[in-house]
């Protein structure tokens, strides 16, 4: 078996194929297993020592992995699906939402997982060359996002001593405890706040970002706009109405933390013409999650779009059980 990928969808399909009694190799683009468990979540929120261990015990029970190893460009992804009898592809969803206003290539605007990925990388002891550091110390920083990644970006931000920490948000403020508007079993829309937030920092909402202004091609500040949010005659989501008032927010340094869209369209999934779904997710059989009428199935994130980790290691485990029934009815 092949996995590719070792995030928590790849780890988990290779951990429940390796106990049925199959070899499973695990290919991994990056220098060390674990995906975004490894290079997206702070430390401060998940031990890699924990990661380590896993995949420790899971190298102990023969699952071998190959890091650095970039299927679709550095090996062919042809050649793995004809080598191995059949592959889970776990690639995530890695393509962030971007912002394209005006300024957008100042320096100082990042996507967020530039600042944890090279973070995290820093704390795993990876060598960073100086001109690419992201320092937020004694910077103003305004993080663009208001979900789990921007909060991440925001006690990353405190750890490095930023003179400032901001976070917007274009949606409005969600109640405080139960919101009517969501009852079980819909996903609770409430305020969260995290321990990042707890922490220090200036949280806000109702506001989307109009252009970003520099200074001699570097970032001084974010033009927002206060905006309002209109109930529409049908249900859903309430129309999105511009005020006209505006402001200017200084910063050193934007993190943009606005969801990821899909899984990476070039390599593996152009070199194998994987077909997909209206978002730009990988499209499978809802019910075995395989790919068309051939040995290949998809997991997690690349799949369902960006998630929860927990619905990614279902997906992981659906997936496993999904292979080996494929290969006992060959």
């Amino acid at each position: 078996m092949a996995v590719i990928g070792s995030g928590p969808a790849g780890l988990t399909a290779a951990n429940q194929l390796n106990r049925r009694g199959y070899e499973v190799t695990v290919f991994e683009k990056d220098e060390l297993p674990g995906g975004l468990l490894r290079f997206g979540i702070p430390n401060f929120k998940l031990g890699k020592n924990i990661i380590d261990r896993r995949i420790r015990l899971m190298e102990q029970e023969g699952i071998v992995f190959k890091v650095n190893t970039m299927v679709g460009s550095e090996v062919s992804a042809k050649e793995i699906a004809l080598t191995f009898d059949a592959v889970c592809v776990a690639i995530g969803s890695e393509i962030p939402r971007d912002l394209p206003i005006e300024g957008r290539n100042l320096k100082g605007v990042h996507f967020a997982l530039e600042l944890l990925s090279q973070q995290n990388r820093i704390l795993e002891g990876i060598v960073i060359p100086s001109k690419d550091i992201i320092n937020c110390k004694g910077k103003k920083v305004l993080v663009i996002g208001g979900g789990d990644t921007g909060s991440d970006c925001v006690g990353t931000a405190n750890r490095h001593k930023a003179a400032s920490v901001t976070q917007i948000e274009i949606m409005p403020q969600p109640p405080v405890g139960h919101n009517p508007a969501t009852p079980w079993p819909l996903y609770p829309q409430v305020l969260k706040t995290s321990s990042s937030h707890e922490e220090g920092c200036i949280r806000r909402w109702n506001l989307a970002s109009v252009r970003f202004i520099g200074d001699k091609n570097t970032l001084k500040g974010v033009e927002v706009e206060e905006v309002k949010w209109q109930p529409t005659e049908k249900e859903g989501r309430p129309e999105m109405r511009k005020t006209g008032r505006t402001e200017v927010i200084e910063a050193d340094l934007v993190f943009l933390a606005m969801g990821f869209i899909h899984p990476e369209q070039e390599g593996l999934v152009k070199e194998l013409s994987l077909a997909v779904d209206a978002r730009g997710n990988i499209a499978v059989d809802p019910v075995t999650n395989q790919i068309a009428d051939t040995n290949l199935f998809a997991s997690g994130d690349a799949v369902s779009g960006a998630s929860l980790v927990v619905r990614a290691m279902a997906s992981g485990r659906k997936v496993a059980a999904a292979i080996d029934q494929y290969l006992r009815n060959k």
